[in-house]
């Protein structure tokens, strides 16, 4: 059986680290959310340059590791700044290094209401999670920043990966999203 590859990509605070965890409570899957490779450089060069590279850097032999081995499968959560070429070439990168070992590559795209990622920005899992958030003021103006300057949901017709969904979960719980990408994928 080939090794399964799940991108849960959408904006912040939009519930991709949540969905992942109970993705995995009900697969086999293993969650890396992206906070955990920038939690563990962020205290020594904080949100600069040298995080992002290092971040990078652990990234991609953590995926050829995880490729080659007899693992069932991977969840990866990520902001996908979808205007910006470096993060299309970053998951097109990443993507390769898990085909390049036969394995199945599954996109899944978050998007949900301002209000209810303002109301998610300060989740006791989330802070718990991710320490660069608990001074959930500045997480807030990162995330409007951001919301401001980048493309953060794709636009119809956009990801033409075969196993694709995307889901609005606005109003539903993170166990019912990780049941309905379970059931769609047929994880």
């Amino acid at each position: 059986m080939a090794i399964k590859f799940i991108l849960i990509f959408g904006p912040q605070a939009v519930g991709k680290m949540t969905v992942g965890h109970e993705l995995s409570q009900i697969t086999e899957l293993k969650l890396f959310h992206n906070h955990m490779s920038i939690e563990l450089f962020y205290p020594y060069f904080g949100f600069e340059s040298e995080t992002w590279r290092l971040s990078n850097l652990l990234r991609k032999e953590l995926f050829e590791s995880f490729a080659r081995s007899d693992q069932y499968g991977m969840i990866f959560t990520y902001v996908w700044a979808l205007d910006l070429q470096e993060d299309w070439d970053f998951v097109n990168e990443t993507c390769h290094v898990f085909e390049a070992q036969g394995a199945e590559i599954y996109f899944v795209e978050l998007e949900a209401d301002l209000e209810a990622r303002l109301q998610r920005n300060d989740t006791a899992f989330r802070l718990e999670q991710k320490p660069t958030k608990r001074n959930v003021e500045q997480s807030k103006q990162n995330l409007m920043a951001t919301m401001d300057q980048h493309r953060l949901n794709s636009k119809p017709g956009e990801i033409t990966k075969d196993s694709y969904i995307k889901i609005n979960n606005t109003d539903l719980s993170a166990g019912e999203v990780a049941q309905l990408i379970k059931d769609n994928f047929n994880l």
